[in-house]
């Protein structure tokens, strides 16, 4: 996998918006604080596109992301929200243009269109926070630091409580994901998930419980979690149920499906639709440890 250059103070951020729409007000608080960061942060006028829900046409959100791909200025691309749209999106962005120009593609929830995109032809890119989830205060959280620190090169070690529901073991390999409902929906696509000795991250937000076991025992039936290393687990945020209730919430029913592998999985992870959402380099190598006391994902140099 291709490592895009790590930052430092003085370089450029350009905002991009390759799904829902997004407004000056909402973007404002982030300029700031990474700005007060030491960075330059290139806010295109394309970046506020109105098409519906969509941050414009769909070739007009594309372009925007093709310029800032081909801007040898510009080293990191922060989405600025997720939302849905991004898979119409990169539907008219030429793929070798990633590889040509590899720089951090940042964000995380639609955007995992992105990361397996980036996994595909062999480029790193960066699960991390969005400018839509800056704290509106200007002033920086965990998940914004988190996200700071990665561009520049700070290593990744997370350690977690221990879960009733950890599976025990180490794992190490190519980190992969993102969020669930996104990878289910691209089943079958050429951007489908690779996971053969990779290390599963997911996380999800505002599904119904029962879904949650679909799309499981959709990467179950497919022989994907036959092929993961490790399982990570990240927040499972404003889950739904039925009248009927399903009776297991989201971490019970991926634990069950994953019965009868012998893998490490670890619930809790701090990343997702929740803060702290800790800043994650999908396509490196980590190390994942689960025992007793825990569990810990670290990045391998």
């Amino acid at each position: 996998m291709i490592c895009p250059s790590y930052l430092k103070p003085g370089d450029a951020i350009a905002l991009a918006a390759p799904a829902r729409k997004i407004s000056v007000e909402e973007i404002a608080p982030a300029v700031a604080l990474i700005e007060a960061k030491g960075f330059k942060v290139l806010v295109p006028e394309k970046l506020f596109g109105i098409n519906n829900q969509l941050s414009g046409s769909d070739e007009e959100r594309a372009a925007l992301i093709i310029d800032l791909l081909k801007n040898d200025d510009v080293k990191a691309i922060l989405f600025a929200r997720g939302g849905y749209g991004s898979i119409r999106t990169v539907a008219h962005i030429p793929e070798e243009l990633f590889l040509k120009h590899p720089k951090w593609l940042v964000g995380y929830s639609d955007i995992t269109v992105f990361h397996n995109l980036m996994s595909k032809v062999g480029v790193q890119s960066l699960h991390g926070t969005m400018p839509i989830n800056f704290p509106k205060g200007g002033c920086g959280n965990s998940s914004v630091i988190s996200l700071l620190e990665v561009l520049m090169g700070h290593s990744i070690k997370v350690n977690i409580e221990s879960h009733s529901l950890n599976s025990w073991g180490e794992a190490k390999g190519i980190l992969t994901g993102g969020n669930l409902s996104v990878l289910y929906s691209l089943a079958g696509t050429p951007m489908d998930l690779i996971p053969d000795g990779r290390i599963l991250f997911i996380e999800d937000l505002d599904e119904y419980l029962y879904h949650i076991d679909r799309m499981m025992l959709n990467l179950k039936v497919s022989g994907k979690l036959s092929k993961i290393a490790g399982l990570v687990v990240g927040g499972m945020s404003d889950m739904r149920d039925n009248t009927i209730p399903w009776g297991h919430s989201a971490y019970e029913t991926i634990a069950d499906v994953m019965k009868g592998y012998d893998i490490p999985v670890a619930f809790g992870f701090p990343a997702g639709h929740q803060e702290p959402n800790l800043a994650m380099i999908m396509g490196a190598t980590f190390e994942l440890k689960v025992n007793e006391f825990g569990a810990t994902l670290t990045s391998v140099v």
